[in-house]
């Protein structure tokens, strides 16, 4: 029998899923500072190249920043809950 996750309790799962959200807030808005200070700083050196690479270097910074940010907050979810300790691997030996 599979030992129970601590996200099964809906009322931890809750807790733990709302910390989520609140940790996805704030780095969305660190990105946006991110990416506005690399465009300003683009536009400071090199001036108007073309729309097009301010466009794709903001959606390169942007979505990067946001992917490595949510792979990172689960990680975090997963580990701070126990539910990486309630994982029974013995039949894998």
């Amino acid at each position: 029998m599979m030992p129970s996750s601590p996200l099964d309790d809906p009322e931890s799962a809750a807790y733990v899923w709302a910390r989520y959200r609140r940790l996805m807030r704030w780095m969305f808005a660190v990105t946006v500072a991110v990416v506005i200070v690399a465009l300003g700083l683009l536009y400071a050196r090199n001036g108007m190249i073309s729309v097009h690479f301010y466009i794709a270097t903001a959606l390169g910074i942007g979505l990067a920043m946001l992917l490595m940010s949510a792979l990172m907050g689960l990680v975090f979810l997963s580990a701070g809950t126990g539910h990486d300790e309630s994982v029974d691997d013995t039949d894998r030996r």
